[in-house]
């Protein structure tokens, strides 16, 4: 609850919740696009989390994957973007702590 009053997401922007039970500095919270939901990497993320978590869950979106293999995913993402001028590559990118 405290988290929600912390900050408000725009439109177009999703709320996440990424780490790991074991890691030590437990959960961060990320803003991303809504636009990343359609692409093929973060898909599988969110694969992932509906096996991990299943479909109910309260507060932000839940990803079962590292801080690091996150933000590399990411970078992966934003590399991609139509701003860059870049052709769209498709890449095996697999997250490790998944």
């Amino acid at each position: 609850m405290q988290e929600d009053k912390r900050m408000k997401v725009k439109k177009g922007w999703l709320a996440v919740r990424v780490g790991l039970e074991d890691d030590e500095g437990g959960y961060r919270r990320f803003v991303i696009p809504i636009s990343y939901l359609y692409h093929p990497l973060f898909k599988r993320l969110l694969e992932s989390a509906q096996e991990v978590y299943g479909f109910r869950s309260s507060g932000p979106l839940k990803l079962p994957c590292s801080v690091d293999d996150f933000l590399h995913l990411r970078w992966l993402i934003d590399r991609e973007s139509p701003h860059s001028h870049n052709h769209h590559h498709h890449h095996s990118f697999s997250l490790h702590s998944c």
